[in-house]
């Protein structure tokens, strides 16, 4: 049986939680983050895709996570003031979570199964890897963290308008 991306719930990195459930008929763009890795500049292109986009239906879900070089070595707290200050992120961030191994999210288990990677491969291989879910809430495409967001957003109009 296929677990649902609406039956995940992500504590925020404000203590909230978000139940994705609440948005069904959305598009989501799910992308695991860091603070110090030589993709972070990506938090821009996200912030802008979501800009450009959010009004139309779609959420940007940033998910922070050390699990790559330890290249989110700070709290909640503190993330959030650097993407914030440094990028204007204005979409939700969760609270630091893992992606890989016996303690990953139970969401990312379902997108790693939904989405596998290259050869069949389930694990996240590094920082900002991205999944986009179609209004339905089936993961529809897996996109290395090369991709940058900006060249995702024609399959984001896509997702959007079907």
């Amino acid at each position: 049986m296929t677990t649902s991306i609406y039956q995940h719930q992500l504590t925020l990195n404000n203590g909230e939680t978000l139940d994705l459930s609440e948005h069904a008929g959305k598009v989501l763009l799910i992308v695991n983050t860091a603070s110090k890795c030589g993709f972070t500049p990506q938090y821009k292109g996200l912030e802008s895709v979501y800009n450009e986009f959010k009004d139309k239906g779609l959420m940007v879900i940033g998910c922070p996570c050390d699990q790559f070089g330890h290249q989110e070595p700070g709290d909640d707290k503190e993330i959030a003031q650097f993407c914030e200050m440094n990028f204007g992120v204005s979409f939700p961030l969760s609270e630091k979570l893992e992606v890989n191994g016996d303690n990953a999210h139970p969401l990312y288990k379902t997108l790693k199964n939904e989405a596998p990677g290259i050869l069949g491969s389930k694990r996240i291989k590094w920082n900002f890897t991205k999944f986009l879910v179609n209004k339905n809430g089936k993961v529809i495409k897996r996109y290395a963290p090369t991709t940058k967001p900006e060249e995702i957003t024609s399959d984001i109009k896509d997702a959007l308008s079907a």
